[in-house]
């Protein structure tokens, strides 16, 4: 999941448009081309992309479970009784899974999804796993401001979950910006635990979003067959190739889609041509240190509270508390 931010400059045809058709008209018009990546989950795109969560190149996933199974007990000691677990960008619940079975003093539990029908069956398999847990899902982009369920706003005490290295979607000043946002949204006495994927020798991270069965590729290319089938599109997926890469500079693995030929491209009511070679950007996943989102959390409420990495170092958890608004001071 990623958020991209929206031109404000927008043609007066384009106003009554869906949001992803206006999304994906914008970005198609603009220079460079870009897509948010946030489009990547419809069911297929979830499908795929819990794929390349079991392939053996892509180590995020695996890392983020060491983590919580062997750290779960501390995470757990975070979260006060009673409390509410947001989890932004839900997808699958493996994870969760984990840090429920390690807290079982969370009282309500609140996935949040873009995707409603993968948000649906997770959130039925854990009601009859953990009978005893309050499950709210909320049908929601969690980039922009969502209304949380009166359970959890009832509760004692809210704790965002932000596994699997989401935040890394986000231009740095947009995760500030979410950060800033979840504190506003989880108020007093909020908790947040983010899985951040670490700096690390770029040949590991392009086998990550390279690997050799293809199933990344596929995930890519799988956002030309949506817009075809929800924006009357006509792309040629064999005309298009997956491009994805380290930027060493910017520390972040970038993802691209490359037409192979100069072409015209019909979606959402609108041309848009291609010159050979010119890509569609689709994806950013930055890559942290510690001490970088430590930073970045510190400059917009949040305390760091603990930080737990796998064996290799390849990942971390990291913990954080929301600092109390600073108390005004006495006139004189």
């Amino acid at each position: 999941m990623v958020a991209v931010a929206r031109s404000p400059r927008r043609q007066p045809a384009q106003a009554e448009l869906p949001a992803f058709a206006q999304d994906v008209v914008e970005g198609l018009s603009g220079t460079p081309k870009r897509i948010p990546a946030k489009y990547f989950y419809d069911a297929a795109g979830s499908h795929l992309f819990e794929r390349i969560t079991e392939l053996p190149e892509y180590y995020p996933t695996r890392c983020e479970m060491e983590i919580l199974r062997a750290q779960g007990g501390e995470i757990a000691k975070l979260i006060p009784d009673g409390a509410a677990l947001v989890e932004f960008g839900s997808g699958s619940n493996k994870k969760v899974r984990l840090l429920l079975e390690a807290a079982p003093q969370v009282a309500v539990y609140v996935p949040v999804d873009i995707s409603g029908e993968m948000l649906a069956q997770e959130a039925a398999a854990l009601r009859a796993d953990f009978p005893k847990l309050k499950v709210t899902p909320v049908v929601a982009d969690f980039c922009y401001p969502f209304d949380l369920p009166a359970e959890a706003k009832a509760a004692p005490a809210r704790v965002g979950f932000f596994p699997g290295s989401t935040i890394g979607n986000f231009e740095p000043h947009e995760a500030a910006s979410f950060m800033r946002h979840a504190g506003r949204m989880l108020g007093a006495n909020a908790r947040l635990i983010v899985g951040v994927d670490l700096i690390k020798p770029a040949e590991v991270l392009n086998a990550a979003y390279n690997d050799a069965a293809g199933v990344t590729a596929d995930f890519n290319l799988n956002l030309l067959t949506r817009m075809n089938r929800e924006l009357s599109g006509n792309f040629r997926r064999d005309c298009f190739e997956h491009h994805a890469f380290y930027n060493r500079e910017r520390h972040r693995i970038e993802m691209h889609l490359a037409s192979l030929k100069r072409q015209k491209v019909k979606v959402a009511g609108e041309t848009i041509d291609f010159r050979a070679g010119e890509t569609i950007h689709t994806e950013n996943s930055y890559k942290y240190s510690v001490g970088k989102l430590n930073a970045l959390a510190r400059g917009v409420g949040w305390l760091p509270a603990g930080n737990w990495t796998d064996a290799r170092g390849y990942f971390s958890m990291q913990a954080f508390t929301l600092a109390e608004p600073a108390r005004p001071r006495p006139a004189l």
